[in-house]
């Protein structure tokens, strides 16, 4: 039952590539969706945010304000690390549950695929048996920033500029996925990709650790 980690960089495809695993037929985690359950309203997480960065940084119905908060984080890199410093553990113990319940109950031929946006910067590469980096070029990158965000092209540099180089993470995958094109030739990419991880399943990293 390999366990791969899927990662890139921001707006690269990595929610496509994820998707188009589950798709094949892959069971599928995601560290944004662990993030989404650990930040619910009243909880310690959103809690200890208010503290750090104020009051202002929550609705007045008790959710996250995200825009408001990336805002503050994407400025200032202190504030980043202090933000990852408190949403980090309890996400990653989330999506450990995850996975362990997984590899409890599912056939041993499943494929698992799991999005984690910071998977090196986490340094959870011995979670995984195989990772896979979805890569897209900066031009790429930018206009994708720009239409889902609604960002001007300084604030979408900004938030480029805030991840680690795109080519420092495709040096240590097992597995490059270009996102430059159509979302076919990314599915037929992953097609392959998951027919290879499929017949060739073995004891994961995650239970040898």
């Amino acid at each position: 039952m390999p366990v791969v980690g899927i990662t890139g960089g921001i707006a690269t495809g990595k929610s496509l590539v994820t998707r188009l695993f589950q798709a094949q037929g892959a069971t599928v985690f995601s560290a944004d969706e662990a993030a989404r359950a650990v930040l619910a309203p009243g909880g310690p997480v959103l809690r200890a945010i208010a503290q750090a960065f104020g009051p202002e940084m929550l609705r007045p119905d008790g959710t996250l304000d995200r825009a408001r908060l990336a805002q503050r984080i994407f400025a200032d890199p202190q504030a980043r690390a202090q933000l990852n410093r408190i949403t980090h553990p309890p996400i990653l113990r989330l999506l450990r549950a995850q996975i362990e319940g997984a590899l409890d109950d599912l056939p041993p031929d499943t494929v698992i695929a799991v999005e984690v946006p910071l998977l090196f910067e986490t340094h959870l590469e011995d979670w995984f048996d195989h990772i896979v980096v979805v890569s897209a070029s900066e031009a790429v990158q930018l206009a994708r920033l720009r239409a889902r965000n609604g960002l001007d092209i300084a604030q979408a540099r900004q938030r480029l500029a805030a991840q680690g180089p795109l080519a420092d993470k495709i040096a240590r995958a097992d597995t490059v996925i270009e996102n430059n094109g159509s979302i076919s030739e990314v599915a037929q990419a992953v097609a392959a990709l998951y027919q290879r991880l499929q017949a060739a399943p073995r004891q994961p990293k995650w239970q040898r650790l």
